[in-house]
């Protein structure tokens, strides 16, 4: 009778030892599983992550590298300067690029050509080449002139053969003589077409000599006169950005 009731109580046993490793084995698979579903949303989510990421880098870059007349001088609003206005026109179309102001008051083109390294150091899509115009005024020696574009022009290539080059055409007054004045202004068109580099003619096409369109100091455009300005940037650029 004995044996009888202790046989009975070892089954009794076994049947709950065996519920409990049952049950233990089906909550260790739901760990499993829901392991593997929270690995998989992570990795769901770190995927999300990079193509955001991919998607920011694809924006491309313009920068605008010039003096004074890039930089807006004498303008109580730097958005008023052609190069915040060529963004509202790239904006207003939809287009991914972003535009980089690098224009300094009183840069020569031997001081570009010092800093150019510098501003370099970032991925550049299309460079807009805006220098020249404080050597004419200085009577800077055209060969000079000509040198130092040349020597940035070879350095933004040099970084990357792929960056897009825009040479922003200058003219001077005719009281710096008029043989200076015409082979100052035919360095522009001759170094794009050695280069092979699109030109904006003149940047100051009606604008420049337009009392109404330009400052008290006869050079530098009011805001309306850099709307001028940025129609003569657009006119060419356009053209650049649409083959990207």
């Amino acid at each position: 009778m004995l044996k009888l009731k202790i046989r009975q109580l070892l089954l009794n046993f076994n049947t709950i030892v065996t519920k409990i490793f049952l049950k233990f084995c089906y909550f260790s698979l739901f760990l499993f599983l829901f392991s593997c579903g929270s690995d998989t949303v992570k990795k769901e989510n770190s995927s999300e992550s990079a193509n955001i990421e991919a998607t920011k880098s694809q924006t491309k870059t313009i920068l605008f590298f010039g003096d004074s007349l890039t930089a807006g001088y004498g303008l109580e609003d730097v958005n008023d300067a052609f190069p915040a206005l060529i963004q509202n026109k790239i904006d207003s179309l939809s287009l991914d690029y972003t535009v980089i102001n690098s224009g300094l008051s009183g840069e020569t083109t031997a001081g570009g050509k010092n800093r150019i390294n510098w501003v370099l150091n970032q991925k550049i899509d299309v460079f807009v080449l805006e220098l020249g115009a404080n050597d004419g005024l200085r009577g800077v020696p055209l060969a000079e002139t000509r040198a130092n574009l040349q020597a940035i022009i070879d350095v933004v290539l040099e970084k990357n053969a792929a960056t897009k080059i825009i040479l922003a055409g200058m003219q001077l007054p005719p009281n710096m003589g008029q043989d200076y004045t015409e082979e100052f202004k035919s360095i522009f068109p001759e170094l794009a077409k050695k280069n092979n580099l699109a030109l904006i003619p003149f940047l100051l096409e009606d604008v420049g000599g337009i009392a109404e369109l330009n400052q008290a100091d006869g050079i530098h455009p009011t805001v309306e006169g850099q709307k001028n300005v940025a129609n003569n940037v657009w006119a060419v650029l356009e053209s650049i950005i649409s083959l990207e």
